[in-house]
């Protein structure tokens, strides 16, 4: 390969500040969805750095893993959470449940509205 020394050197910290820049954001997002996205940035950062320094097969290791199926199980999981459980599960049923309150039961003066 027959590029020159220094240019080497630029693309490594270029993407030495890619990797930093985006590290620092995805520790400093607090919401889940946005910090998938922004590991997705931080996976692809990840993949340029060690494309450069000429490790492709850990580059490729990181594309897949780094920027693809850890945001989506991050997302899968935020979706999973924000859905609670399922309903006909047993558990809602009966005056302990989180339900609605019901609108036909008395009132504190014990007279219905």
């Amino acid at each position: 390969m027959n590029t020159a020394p220094g240019a080497v050197d630029f693309l490594v910290a270029a993407a030495l500040v890619l990797v930093t820049v985006s590290a620092t954001c995805a520790a400093l997002t607090r919401d889940p969805v946005r910090q998938s996205v922004v590991l997705t940035l931080l996976g692809l950062s990840l993949s340029l750095l060690f494309l450069v320094v000429q490790a492709p097969d850990v580059a490729l290791s990181e594309l897949a893993v780094g920027s693809a199926i850890t945001p989506l199980l991050i997302l899968l999981t935020v979706r999973k959470i924000r859905r609670g459980p399922r309903d006909g599960g047993g558990e809602r049923t009966g005056t302990s449940g989180g339900g609605p309150p019901r609108t036909d039961a008395p009132g504190p003066s014990g007279t219905r509205s």
